[in-house]
């Protein structure tokens, strides 16, 4: 892939954004925002930092995992796999994008009673953990349903208890774990071990993955959260001193300056540097071979770290100003019937423009032998976005607990996956993990924080947080409410196996 096809693809991601923001700017709010030139440059720079990042993970990381899957699976070795799963999983998601941008937020909205770094490392666990359990159920064979109702099950249970505080970031956290570099590394590594294997499909064994590293931090974000608010102590300081001083820039000196962006780009460096650790192990110690093309590799990981660092640096110039700034706006027109429309574009346009999707559209409609349409995926997953961004606004607007909506949406994904086609399941659940962009994920959660700074009698912590999780229940409604109704529409097409 040339780096101007990736500029273009990381374009192409964020121009639903530009246009709808815009459409409601122009036409609705008619109004320019403070900041805009800011906020242009920000977007640029996210545009940029995003293709140096895709294009470094294409020639880096992405080979280099691929092949190391691939020999584990020809391998079959157990415990080889699930170490090599582990360890693939908690690099990949040390490193995502959208995680560390989330994290950053809730540290600084809670006055650091939740750690961003400690945040991550708990959620990458988590993930190597469930991508390990992953490779031994497509090992076994064993079908995915019983472990998504079993791990549901226990979200739900866990929720009952968690403190409103750390609910709708839990449930974030675990939407924003399967991005771009996280499904690309675990999805090769399911569906590879399945291809690998006599007896398994590709659809119903290699699918799955990507959901398990969705669920199972869920869980565990939860439990962090019932220690930190129940057993620790609160910090003295405010979460509206700390948001001041994070806001005010012009304090700081030259210098001062310059060293802050020195210690992000070695923050970066620290990021990546455990996929980098698991790839030399494993090629070295385990494969014993040298890693081909090592010059493409190294620069590959720079380019990597550029990427990472410039994708921070415009989050924090464009993209979560653009959300608050819309948010602030549409709160102050004479009705909320616009929040709800922007919500809704917002949600249905990035899905539609998401490649991932694009993608496992193609490969599921080949896979499944004409009883699944790409076209009609893409509409239905991003129509259940839409519909979820909406859903999770309206709680935000009105000030509903979100335990309630979570809960009763879970309840829905259990139901159905009790009646939906066994086909299907493993990849409805997956759409419900990938349906979010590293450029969606930032903008919807800066609009969640400035509906619910702007909103009379809202929390930040508590309300802001949650809009991502709704992104990802609903698609995995759809898609399976569309499959039932496919399989009784045409029943004499047979169940795929």
């Amino acid at each position: 892939m040339t780096f101007w096809h990736t500029l273009k693809h990381s374009f192409g991601n964020l121009l639903p954004i530009v246009l709808v923001v815009g459409i409601f700017q122009l036409l609705i709010i008619r109004e320019v925002p403070d900041n805009l030139g800011t906020m242009l440059v920000g977007l640029g720079i996210v545009v940029f930092g995003v293709a140096i990042f895709l294009q470094g993970l294409d020639l880096g990381i992405f080979p280099v995992g691929k092949g190391l899957s691939n020999a584990f699976a020809r391998r079959g070795s157990l415990p080889l796999l699930m170490a090599f799963g582990f360890s693939l999983g908690f690099a990949a998601v040390v490193a995502e994008p959208a995680l560390i941008a989330v994290a950053e937020q809730a540290q600084l909205i809670s006055a650091g009673r939740i750690d961003a770094l400690t945040l991550r490392l708990l959620v990458a666990f988590s993930v190597g953990a469930v991508v390990a359990l992953g490779v031994l159920r497509t090992l076994l064979g064993h079908p995915l349903h019983w472990y998504m109702i079993s791990g549901y099950l226990l979200v739900v249970s866990v929720t009952f208890f968690a403190p409103e505080e750390i609910v709708g970031l839990a449930y974030d956290s675990g939407g924003v774990t399967t991005n771009i570099v996280t499904v690309p590394l675990i999805a090769a590594l399911g569906v590879g071990l399945a291809a690998s294997i006599k007896g398994r499909n590709p659809l119903a064994h290699g699918f799955g993955l990507v959901a398990l590293a969705v669920m199972v931090p869920m869980i565990a974000v939860q439990l962090y959260g019932i220690v930190v608010y129940t057993l620790l102590p609160a910090p003295l300081e405010t979460a509206e001193v700390a948001r001041n001083l994070a806001q005010d820039p012009s304090s700081r000196t030259a210098g001062r300056q310059a060293l802050i962006m020195l210690v992000d780009l070695l923050s970066m460096l620290r990021d990546v540097l455990p996929i980098i650790l698991v790839i030399v192990f494993f090629q070295y110690a385990v494969i014993r071979k040298p890693i081909p093309y090592v010059r493409r590799v190294v620069l590959g990981f720079a380019m990597v770290i550029l990427g990472l660092y410039a994708f921070v640096i415009g989050l924090k110039l464009g993209l979560f100003p653009v959300g608050r700034s819309m948010a602030e706006q549409l709160i102050g027109l004479d009705t909320l019937l616009w929040v709800y429309l922007f919500a809704f574009a917002i949600g249905f346009a990035t899905t539609m423009a998401e490649p991932a999707l694009i993608a496992i559209g193609a490969q599921a409609e080949e896979a499944a032998h004409g009883k699944l349409d790409a076209r009609h995926i893409r509409l239905l997953v991003a129509l259940g976005v839409a519909i979820g961004i909406s859903i999770g606004v309206h709680r935000i607007i009105v000030g509903d607990s979100i335990h309630f909506y979570i809960m009763g949406g879970y309840a829905l994904v259990i139901a159905l996956t009790f009646i939906a086609p066994r086909f299907i399941v493993p990849l409805a659940y997956d759409l419900g993990g990938v349906t979010t962009s590293e450029v969606t994920v930032p903008l919807v959660t800066a609009l969640g924080i400035g509906l619910a700074t702007h909103i009379e009698g809202r929390s930040i912590l508590i309300d802001g947080f949650g809009l991502i999780a709704f992104a990802s229940i609903f698609p995995i409604i759809t898609v399976m409410l569309y499959a039932i109704v496919m399989e009784w529409i045409r029943p004499d097409t047979g169940e795929t196996t």
